[in-house]
């Protein structure tokens, strides 16, 4: 599943970036790795952006960035 499949309040873990070139890049240079655990903290009224949280910062991502993302939901 990707990103932008889940809700505020999911606790999820990286699996795969799908995207190419600079915009994978720009993904990764936001600290968006494989095996890195996030959650969701908010979602926008229109679904764009989401609001993260990251490495113990606060993220903002464009839905469209959020389908490049693959995710799996973490253990408890």
């Amino acid at each position: 599943m990707t990103l932008n499949e889940f809700g505020p309040g999911a606790r999820l873990v990286i699996t795969r970036l799908t995207g190419t070139g600079a915009v994978k890049r720009r993904i990764m240079d936001m600290g968006l790795t494989k095996g890195t655990a996030l959650s969701i903290r908010k979602v926008a009224p229109l679904g764009d952006p989401f609001e993260l949280t990251v490495r113990g910062y606060e993220l903002s991502l464009r839905k469209q960035d959020a389908k490049m993302i693959e995710v799996e939901e973490a253990a408890q």
